[in-house]
């Protein structure tokens, strides 16, 4: 049995790594568009149905898990994708700019294409007033860095410097809730208890 990361993220890897759990990375086949588009729930539900589409979307062998997990942000009830430029990514922090940012982490375990757990967690954090000016000189530091977080951001890196207060899990935040996961596996026996 091996247990695969449906995920290119690294701070995904680096946390399982953290964690001593042993796991193989697999990029997911999944196009999120139509998954987006037909969803009407929260965003922690969202969350939810594209971690568990991720991991889905890996073709394994029928006694391996594989991890699926990923993100949504949301402000003021608009959700915000990943920055497809610089530009968009100073608009989207522009948009963020002393508002209150959700962001919603989940995680799924699928065995034989068929879900067998998911979880999803919200984080909220509150973004100060950015300058144009305090904008544009973070984005020279953090990109392309960030051209791959939902939120424009990196709480590993000067992501950091863009709020006045978060409050929820930390692993929520940096994009999958590890804790609830590591509980998961112990109870498949994928990792010792």
């Amino acid at each position: 049995m091996a247990l695969i990361l449906a995920s290119t993220s690294s701070i995904r890897a680096q946390m399982l790594d953290q964690a001593g759990v042993a796991y193989r990375i697999e990029a997911p086949r999944l196009d999120e568009q139509p998954i987006k588009q037909r969803h009407d729930g929260d965003a922690a539900s969202l969350a939810r149905r594209l971690a568990e589409a991720k991991a889905k979307s890996i073709v394994a062998a029928p006694k391996d898990i594989v991890v699926g997990s990923d993100c949504v942000i949301s402000v003021d009830g608009t959700r915000f994708s990943k920055p497809r430029d610089r530009a968009e990514a100073a608009e989207h922090l522009a948009a963020f700019s002393g508002r209150t940012m959700l962001l919603s982490s989940a995680v799924a375990l699928v065995s034989d294409g068929k879900v067998e757990w998911s979880y999803a967690d919200t984080a909220r954090l509150e973004v100060r007033s950015l300058s144009a000016s305090f904008i544009d000189s973070y984005l020279d530091a953090e990109w392309p860095a960030v051209s791959y977080c939902v939120g424009v951001f990196r709480m590993e890196g000067r992501g950091v410097t863009l709020f006045n207060v978060v409050e929820g899990s930390h692993f929520t935040i940096l994009g999958m809730p590890l804790l609830p996961l590591l509980g998961a596996l112990r109870q498949r026996g994928i990792v010792p208890s």
